[in-house]
């Protein structure tokens, strides 16, 4: 008997594709010989997948024009709206790994439902905050979205397992998910903006975890049950170094924010982070090197290091320095007065809405490029470009930030780059993996990327350090050395990854 591809299960019942768990009966998808079925039942996969990139994409777009609204409604200074940021970016750093093993273990749907119901928990606490406590833990918990897009790839990847065109469906289905993403960014940011002056905090904030638990609904009815591809049990141990690794790493750099550049504090935590990521390299490779005991390590280490893999981590590593750590000196650079500093645009909040805005955009364009790059350069030179355009797109910024056409025309450039790269990554990292690794190494790409991004942004805030160049631009301003020195690390940090890709093609290309 015959069954339609994309139906899990290993009976014998054949079951419509899509419906999850609900026939004894299916041929997985994979099965060598029925490309064009896993075809026809992929594309309903990641209709779903997009719909929850969606919201995706309105969290994090959602809260950004209303900052200044949400630190008066929870009676706190706009300077304390950064702890969320650092809040966020430590569980990401902890989570992202945690869960894509647990995915390799479980099966990726699984993790993702749970995710969803976590940052939807999140999201309704953000809601009903009392006060700054609450609203700090649900924003942290919130944050466990950030493995949304690695897993989905990693659905995608296993789901096209057997078909000829694995790797290209799995770029295509990604430059699909980040273009939703995208979308769903500017239809928060201007949700949010359109509608704090009309309604109160409290049913304001209630959107967007509407929107989340949705996606629980969404997940669950919508994507097929699969199951872990790794087998063993889970590495506690693992868990508990990478825990204290990434803690002290990350709480020496929020420490670097708080004491400065001359404490001796916050580089103790550094050095002590290195320390601990020695005994977490050693106790991974022990483990691995012990089968019989039945636990596979968390940090796969073998696959990290693979020819093919480790470019593409550390291009992730590099590219979040621009990405994520570069937006809030953008802002402010944007906002500052240039008849009082003598540099700056003197935009308004809502001109900062629209430089977003192209940006955004503008990463759409990038992700969408990506099927097209890919079959002209391959996968590893469609990456290379997006690097060389980010480089590009933030140098132009050294001579060219007196105008808002100026401004406007390098973030653009930087944003298809970026969105390429966004794209590019958590595919490239799948196809560089082994099958029952698929979910640790695309969860990979948002770690590194996540560390690369907490490391310059206290970079970026010691190089911008005056009163309130970080913590609110209306205290003071940031000297323009600063900026400059801002989008030089963005551009030599982009195209050293270029560099990176291009020197590893050779022994690392995936096609």
């Amino acid at each position: 008997m015959s069954t339609p591809a994309g139906v899990p299960g290993r009976g014998r019942q054949s079951t419509p594709a899509g419906v999850p768990g609900r026939g004894r009966q299916s041929t997985p998808a994979g099965v060598p010989g029925r490309g064009r079925q896993v075809n026809t039942g992929l594309w309903a996969v990641v209709g779903f997948l997009v719909a929850v990139e969606v919201v995706s994409g309105i969290l994090q777009g959602f809260y950004t024009p209303i900052f200044s609204d949400i630190a008066r409604h929870l009676g706190i200074r706009d300077a304390d709206v950064n702890w969320f940021e650092a809040a966020q970016l430590v569980l990401s750093a902890l989570a992202v790994p945690l869960l894509s093993r647990l995915g390799d273990l479980w099966g990726h749907r699984n993790v993702l439902l749970v995710s969803t119901a976590v940052t939807a928990v999140g999201s309704w606490a953000l809601a009903f905050a009392p006060g700054f406590s609450t609203f700090l833990v649900g924003w942290a918990l919130q944050g466990a979205y950030v493995v949304w897009l690695p897993v989905e790839v990693a659905i995608i990847h296993r789901r096209t397992a057997g078909s000829p065109d694995q790797h290209r469906l799995t770029r295509r289905s990604a430059a699909f998910l980040v273009a939703a993403l995208e979308t769903g960014v500017i239809v928060g940011a201007l949700t949010s903006g359109a509608l704090v002056e009309s309604t109160s905090m409290t049913v304001l904030l209630s959107l967007p975890a509407v929107a989340v638990t949705l996606c629980l609904a969404i997940v669950w009815f919508g994507i097929e049950r699969d199951r872990g591809q790794a087998s063993g049990g889970y590495d506690y141990g693992g868990l508990a170094w990478l825990t204290v690794t990434l803690g002290l790493l990350m709480g020496g750099l929020i420490a670097i924010r708080l004491m400065g550049v001359g404490s001796p504090v916050p580089w103790s935590l550094v050095l002590l982070s290195f320390a601990a990521l020695s005994v977490l390299v050693r106790y991974e490779r022990g483990l691995a090197a012990r089968p019989d005991d039945g636990v596979a390590p968390l940090i796969d280490v073998h696959t990290f290091v693979r020819a093919a893999q480790w470019p593409v981590q550390l291009t992730a590593f590099l590219f979040g320095m621009s990405v994520l750590g570069a937006q809030i000196p953008l802002s402010t650079f944007a906002r500052t007065d240039p008849d009082v500093a003598g540099f700056g645009l003197g935009a308004s909040a809502a001109f900062v809405s629209t430089l977003i805005g192209v940006y955004v955009v503008t990463m759409v364009v990038g992700a969408l490029l990506l099927p097209v790059l890919s079959r002209t350069l391959g996968p590893r030179g469609a990456m290379v470009a997006g690097c060389t355009v980010v480089g590009v797109g933030y140098g132009l910024f050294l001579p060219l930030h007196d105008t808002t056409t100026q401004t406007l025309t390098n973030m653009g450039v930087a944003g298809v780059g970026s969105g390429l790269l966004v794209a590019a990554l958590p595919a490239a990292a799948a196809a560089a993996a082994p099958p029952e690794a698929t979910g640790f190494a695309t969860g990979m790409t948002n770690a590194t990327k996540t560390v690369g991004g907490a490391i310059a942004s206290a970079v970026f805030a010691i190089a911008l350090a005056s009163t309130g160049s970080i913590d609110d631009p209306t205290l003071g301003t940031a000297p323009l050395s600063g900026y400059l020195t801002v989008w030089a690390v963005c551009s030599v940090s982009a195209f050293a990854a270029a560099v990176v890709l291009t020197l590893t093609r050779r022994t690392s290309e995936t096609r």
